[in-house]
């Protein structure tokens, strides 16, 4: 069989996805099960691995589903919790004093407040904390995922305290040959390798691409969920927007260069926090009119999950700083577990391990104390007594948090065994190796020297259907290094280029939209998602990919090779759009 059928025939699980979940607008859990069975039939008859493999991987997929799940009840509990004492009403009230206008509180809330936590746990948790609470901000539930999925991009490659570059490509890279690599370029062991040639210029493409995340995040909420689905409205406040951004993305850079991979979202996060809060409060770069969402009975019923955030008042005048409280106290906790080496051994000790699953090579695990789902329920106890609630509305938080949870198993119970048996999938009698690299290996015959322009795609590709960077920068690092050496370019550049396009599969990663799309009650509407953030995964993959292209290629082939006027293109379309908005805000209806 040709390699070229070969890819096509790999593809196919993720061509259903396509299909049936974002063409057809089908549930996940509708679709899931039809690409799961597809991946498992091409396993079993086509990559001919045994059927042992292909049901130890399911059964690894459905421990990972558990443990998302318990993530996601976390998640809700938290909102529930901070409902049923009357935060979520105080927590309105604080923003309304710092600004009513929507647009700079998801500017704050979801791409720094959510950098923050992406960088201090990572795995998909910015979702589960930022997207609820602009739901209960007054944020549509589906408004709330897009905007919550679209910032899964900058922070990721650094989030979870540097999770996807240390394990995922200090794991993913590591080989003898490549460890003496590293040592003949003056690095003094492996992880100052991949922290000093691979991070910092993550971090840089990172931060061309970051500076219209926030700009995208509130054109696409005005534009498809505002009264006049107006984009100009939202491109309106470009200024904050660009300075939110930067308060964000130049202490990133700054982090990633003389820190180390551990800090650049978590750091970066919170220093743009202490930056753009005060601005916002002084009226910096503000604008002069303030935006809000139509009524609620005009919004569009698919807008809405069947969580209803109720507005109950706390027993006393509640302050921002308690109401505010459990979120400080979330990022204290997972900053604590993970960066406090004792802490982090004595929660990861506790776990739940199956090897060898059906004598496999392949391995299950839980650590179930170290999950952010874990630190979720622990500060729902100490909000309990801070708070000072009645165990009746802390016990209906509970109850309708599992009612929530439930939804969510349907679509995962498929979605992440189907990516279990596509990565599982070498090994086989054919011979072949796993499906996701017959496909990289096929595109990259394709493209030859211009595989700078690809490589963030198969990162993409990697987090898309596992739904991690750091398995996708595991997965595909060490053939993106052996493709950099075939081209004959500096094989780290596409190794960054691999770790940045494994950030950007995340904003369209099926299983991260499930878990975000729960938290709100929104089950069913992933593909909507999809359709809503593809644009904006297209363009977090396109721009990296031509700066890596143009820098690789700058000396060889001159300043204006193809790479240079990819990204001109894509400034230019900005800078024009921008400067032209003005005209079409004035045929706005008044």
């Amino acid at each position: 069989m040709s390699n070229g059928v070969l890819a096509l025939l790999s593809l196919l699980p993720i061509a259903v996805v396509g299909l049936f979940l974002v063409g057809l607008k089908w549930p996940a859990s509708k679709a899931m099960p039809i690409s799961y069975v597809t991946a498992v039939l091409l396993a079993l008859y086509v990559w001919k691995v045994p059927g042992m493999q292909v049901a130890a991987a399911s059964v690894n997929g459905i421990v990972v589903a558990v443990t998302l799940l318990y993530i996601i009840f976390g998640a809700i509990l938290l909102l529930n919790t901070l409902q049923e004492s009357g935060a979520i009403q105080a927590i309105r009230r604080g923003f309304t004093g710092i600004t009513a206008d929507r647009r700079i509180q998801v500017i704050i809330v979801a791409w720094l407040f959510g950098s923050f936590i992406e960088g201090s746990s990572g795995f998909g948790t910015p979702a589960a904390v930022a997207v609820p609470l602009m739901v209960g901000l007054g944020f549509p539930a589906m408004a709330a995922v897009v905007a919550g999925m679209m910032i899964q991009s900058t922070p990721v490659s650094f989030g979870a305290v540097g999770t996807p570059m240390i394990v995922g490509v200090g794991t993913g890279l590591k080989t003898k040959e490549l460890e003496a690599y590293a040592a003949s370029l003056g690095y003094p062991d492996w992880l100052a390798f991949v922290g000093g040639a691979v991070a910092p210029k993550v971090a840089l493409l990172h931060f061309a691409a970051g500076a219209l995340i926030p700009l995208f995040v509130v054109a696409f909420m005005t534009g498809f969920f505002g009264k006049n689905k107006s984009f100009s409205e939202g491109i309106k406040v470009w200024p904050f927007a660009i300075f939110a951004a930067f308060a964000m993305t130049v202490p990133y850079l700054l982090l990633a260069i003389f820190l180390g991979p551990e800090f650049p979202s978590m750091l970066g996060g919170l220093i743009g926090l202490a930056i753009v809060v005060p601005a916002a409060k002084a009226g910096f770069l503000m604008p002069k009119d303030t935006w809000d969402f139509d009524k609620k009975e005009n919004w569009d019923p698919e807008w809405s999950g069947k969580i209803e955030i109720l507005d109950i008042s706390a027993k006393t005048r509640m302050s921002s700083i308690m109401a505010w409280m459990p979120y400080v106290l979330i990022g204290l906790v997972l900053v604590l577990s993970r960066t406090q080496v004792p802490i982090t051994k004595f929660l990861k000790s506790f776990k739940f391990v199956w090897p060898k699953i059906f004598g496999t090579g392949i391995n299950a695990s839980w650590e179930i104390l170290f999950s952010p789902g874990t630190a979720f329920i622990l500060v729902t106890l100490i909000t309990f007594f801070i708070h000072k609630m009645e165990f009746k509305a802390y016990a209906r938080a509970w109850k309708n948090s599992a009612i929530t949870m439930l939804g969510a198993g349907s679509a995962l119970i498929f979605t992440v065994p189907m990516v279990q048996v596509f990565m599982n999938s070498k090994g086989g009698a054919a011979g072949l190796a796993s499906m996701p690299i017959v496909l990289a290996e096929s595109v990259a015959q394709l493209a030859g020297s211009a595989w700078p322009l690809f490589a963030p795609l198969i990162g993409g590709l990697g987090a898309f259907v596992a739904g991690s960077n750091t398995v996708s920068n595991m997965m595909f690092s060490l053939f993106q290094f052996g493709v950099g050496e075939r081209i004959m370019v500096d094989p780290t550049w596409i190794v960054a280029l691999q770790g940045v396009g494994g950030a950007a599969g995340n904003i369209i990663c099926v299983h991260n939209v499930v878990a975000a799309s729960a938290v709100v009650g929104l089950l069913g509407k992933e593909g909507y998602v999809i359709r809503k953030t593809m644009v904006v995964f297209a363009y977090y993959a396109l721009l990296p990919g031509a700066l890596g292209y143009s820098i690789l290629y700058t000396a060889q082939n001159g300043f204006f090779n193809a790479g240079t006027i990819i990204v001109a293109a894509i400034w230019a379309a900005a800078i024009y759009i921008i400067a032209t908005n003005n005209s079409r805000l004035a045929k706005l209806p008044k």
